[in-house]
C-alpha cells in the first residue's frame, strides 16, 4: 500500500472515530434534556390540574357563600334600623 494512501486511512479513521464519540456524547446529553423536560411537563399538567381542581372548588362554593353573605347584610341591615 501507498504511503499516502496509509495516511489518509489512518486521518478518515480518526475523524470518524472522533465524530462517533461526539455523536455518542450528543445522544446521551439529548436524552438526559428530554427526560427533565418531561418531567417539568409532568410536574406542570399536576399542578395545571390542582389549580383546576382549586377553581372548581371556589366556583361551587361562591353560590352558597354569597347568599350567606346577603343574608348576613340583610340582618345587619335589619338590626341598624331598629336601632335607629
Amino acid at each position: 500500500m501507498d504511503d499516502a494512501a496509509e495516511v489518509l486511512l489512518i486521518i478518515v479513521s480518526a475523524t470518524l472515530s472522533i465524530f462517533l464519540i461526539v455523536a455518542i456524547i450528543a445522544i446521551v446529553k439529548s436524552i438526559k434534556i428530554l427526560n427533565h423536560i418531561k418531567s417539568i411537563t409532568e410536574k406542570a399538567e399536576r399542578i395545571a390540574d390542582n389549580a383546576e381542581s382549586a377553581s372548581e372548588f371556589f366556583k361551587n362554593t361562591a353560590g352558597p357563600a354569597a347568599i350567606a353573605k346577603l343574608i348576613a347584610n340583610i340582618t345587619s341591615a335589619f338590626k341598624k334600623g331598629k336601632e335607629k
